[in-house]
């Protein structure tokens, strides 16, 4: 004969295992570490009246990005400035494209600024939006920082080098 304590317990049973299988269960996080190169494809700058050096940025940039695990992904991305004298902040959709056609999308928002020898840097922090092919369903951040060169005569904008890194996690398959 079974007693309540029994169904009870078999109950709860069940409820915590409907309930831990009722979520997909994700994939271990993952950490990549890449070194990357980027120039400005693109590039419009329009003058703001309000303060000398104000200007307003719409650059479209390729780069190549090279993952400390061997892969090595190109990159296509549109950002936005609002900068005086050269510093202040952008925003930015990059996609990063691997060599089997996967593809990762981010948004980004960092700040660009100056040294007095002149030197330009900037960081960022961004959120991945979605993937595709073996990064469909990818959740995660991504952050990045690099230096710029000078621009050289006929070139859109500078070009820059860098180091960042993307945390993910993926849908167990």
């Amino acid at each position: 004969m079974v007693t309540i304590k029994s169904l009870r317990i078999l109950l709860g049973i069940f409820v915590i295992s409907a309930w831990f299988l009722g979520f997909p269960i994700q994939a271990g996080a993952e950490t990549w570490n890449y070194k990357f190169y980027t120039w400005v494809i693109k590039g419009e700058t329009q003058p703001a009246s309000d303060v000398e050096g104000h200007i307003y940025v719409l650059n479209k940039r390729g780069a190549f990005w090279v993952f400390e695990n061997g892969e090595i992904a190109t990159i296509e991305h549109v950002s936005q400035g609002d900068f005086v004298k050269g510093q202040g902040p952008f925003k930015q959709v990059v996609t990063v494209k691997f060599e089997d056609g996967s593809t990762i999308t981010m948004k980004s928002e960092g700040i660009i600024g100056g040294t007095a020898a002149g030197a330009i840097s900037g960081g960022w922090q961004s959120e991945i939006l979605k993937g595709t092919g073996r990064f469909q369903g990818i959740n995660g951040t991504q952050s990045g920082k690099a230096k710029y060169l000078p621009v050289e005569k006929g070139e859109a904008g500078p070009k820059g080098y860098g180091e960042g890194t993307l945390s993910f996690s993926l849908p167990s398959k």
